[in-house]
């Protein structure tokens, strides 16, 4: 019996050291802000379409997905950017964002229409 609980005690162990050794930055998250994910440090690209279209209808890589429904909770950050990109399936949702974001501060917001307008450099 004591030998089961060692050995389950070193199996708990040996598997917190290797799940500790993964990042959680290294996790594909459609709303994660990842510089990989940003054209550059002055451009974020971003495509407004819900969680759903992002992961069965397709999006560019160097996109981040922040849903038109909460695209208001992303004003601040996005602020911090020199030029804001929006995208979404045909242009409509990325308008709404735009007139959204400019009520909300944010300056030099361009609609590039559908996602597949998006050129990942």
């Amino acid at each position: 019996m004591r030998s089961k609980i060692i050995f389950i005690t070193g199996a708990m162990i040996a598997a917190v050291f290797f799940l500790s050794s993964f990042s959680l930055t290294s996790c594909s998250s459609p709303t994660a802000v990842d510089q990989t994910m940003v054209s550059s440090k002055e451009e974020i690209i971003v495509d407004v379409r819900t969680v759903a279209e992002w992961n069965n209808d397709g999006h560019a890589d160097c996109t981040v997905n922040y849903p038109l429904d909460e695209i208001d909770s992303h004003a601040e950050e996005l602020k911090a950017y020199k030029k804001v990109i929006l995208v979404c399936r045909s242009g409509n949702r990325a308008n709404t964002a735009k007139s959204q974001l400019e009520k909300a501060g944010v300056s030099n917001i361009v609609n590039l229409g559908p996602w597949q307008n998006v050129d990942c450099k």
